[in-house]
């Protein structure tokens, strides 16, 4: 398995482990290092969310020993050997571990348990060193830190003692680790604090006197001014989720030389068909708008192929789908999420329909696989449920090419000369397309909108 690393006493060739390392492994029975897993293609790290195995409990292949959240969802760690986990080298609610960190180790005989108690995994430089042993009570020595600046000529606040003065001119500031420790955690700047150590330096006592001393901060808005005094507020930790979905829209809006247009478009014919649809239907099933939408954008998408295509610039292609595979935008309490609804140019509207329940509940309970949320070939972005959104443009999800933002149904006066006043009522909806140019032209864009605008007004078509 890719995510597991064997140590055994025969571990001289992982180049990577000091002599120490080794001899400390190979003091212990054979055993299984189990790494952080690769659950998606994008995840680079995640969030140990729970360990459902116990230290001593036995693992069989396919079992589920843990919940991981990638990038995008809660995911369960399936583990795909025999044996007993030894030791848990990382605790649950650990956030943001990275991919093929050690979380625990397993062992293929019960005996062997015992053995782990107190195992640990070493840092490589603590190893290393020769002269390592424990930490005393005492502060250790000092240590410099190099303090950079790109104006030399900026005063520094000087320490008491000559000994400070000095350390001060020459561009570092002597600390102990204890006192660095502090001010890291604390988010004090050294640079503030005065040693009143040997030499100037900064002592545990120092940063402690200065966090006692200091005045309170103020907080500032991103424009700099200060905020009000009374103003309240709460951090909220980003996600893996956001933190993804952020990277991929700065690279979407930064990368793809976009555009938008725009049709409204009626959808009189549309409700009545989902109406007969859904009487027939009784409890079997019950269609919405968005199903149709969905159909209907795999039709236009049928017709015009240049709008269902990859702008590929690694591989030199502009790659076009011959299946439609629709990404649906759902609203998560984690975040946004797009499960895919496959071959929907050739599904009917019942099939489309519960796919898209199931889909939607498994994503809110963040239960979806990667292959069913990751990909697709085209995208659809419906607000019209929220009866405030006319219209709204959304940004594409490389590397697909479009993406259809859905308003809210208006009712609308439209020019009728059979009418006693002249106009009469209609049922639309404004849809408004994003588009990659590099994929797809202008005059394309339009000729798609057209495909799906007919499509819609005429959705008896879908039933061919």
């Amino acid at each position: 398995m890719s995510v597991l690393t064997r140590y055994i006493p025969a571990v001289r060739t992982l180049a990577s482990l000091t002599r120490l390392q080794l001899r400390a492994y190979a003091s212990y029975p054979p055993h299984t290092i189990i790494n952080m897993p690769a659950l998606s293609p994008t995840m680079t790290q995640g969030n140990l969310a729970v360990w459902s195995k116990k230290e001593g409990d036995s693992l069989s292949p396919g079992e589920v020993i843990a919940e991981v959240e990638t990038d995008k969802a809660q995911m369960d760690f399936e583990f795909q050997e025999e044996g007993y986990l030894a030791k848990i080298l990382v605790p649950e609610g650990t956030k943001d571990i990275p991919v093929n960190k050690p979380i625990a180790v397993y062992v293929e005989e019960e005996g062997d348990v015992a053995a782990f108690s107190d195992f640990k995994l070493e840092k490589p430089d603590a190893a290393s060193s020769p002269a390592a042993a424990p930490a005393a009570k005492e502060e250790p020595k000092t240590e410099e830190v190099a303090v950079a600046s790109s104006d030399s000529s900026v005063p520094r606040k000087a320490s008491s003692g000559s000994g400070a003065q000095g350390s001060s001119l020459s561009g570092r500031i002597i600390a102990s680790p204890l006192a660095k420790t502090i001010a890291l955690d604390k988010g004090v700047s050294l640079r503030e604090v005065t040693g009143t150590g040997p030499n100037g330096r900064i002592t545990k006592q120092d940063v402690e006197a200065y966090l006692a001393n200091a005045p309170k901060k103020t907080s500032t808005t991103p424009s700099g001014t200060s905020a009000s005094a009374s103003a309240s507020y709460e951090d909220i930790p980003i996600s893996n989720m956001r933190r993804v979905i952020g990277s991929r829209l700065l690279q979407s809006t930064q990368s793809i030389p976009s555009y938008i247009v725009s049709s409204q478009i009626s959808v009189s014919k549309l409700m009545k068909l989902r109406q007969s649809l859904n009487s027939v239907g009784k409890d079997q099933f019950k269609l919405s708008i968005n199903d149709i939408l969905i159909k209907a954008i795999a039709s236009a998408a049928k017709k015009v192929p240049e709008s269902n295509a990859y702008w590929l610039e690694d591989e030199g292609v502009i790659r076009t789908f011959n299946n439609v595979d629709v990404s649906v935008a759902v609203a998560t309490p984690t975040g946004l999420l797009t499960p895919i609804v496959k071959n929907a140019e050739s599904k009917g509207l019942r099939a489309i329909s519960a796919e898209i329940k199931d889909l939607g509940k498994r994503a809110k309970e963040n239960k979806l696989l990667p292959e069913e949320f990751q990909g697709g070939t085209i995208c659809i972005s419906n607000l019209g449920m929220n009866n405030a959104v006319s219209s709204f443009t959304s940004i594409i999800n490389p590397p697909q090419s479009t993406i259809l933002a859905i308003g809210t149904l208006q009712r609308v006066a439209v020019e009728d000369a059979g009418a006693e006043f002249g106009f009469s009522f209609d049922d639309k909806i404004t849809i408004t397309g994003t588009f990659d140019h590099r994929t797809i032209d202008g005059a394309k864009a339009a000729e798609f909108m057209k495909a799906l605008k007919n499509v819609i007004e005429n959705p008896l078509e879908l039933m061919l």
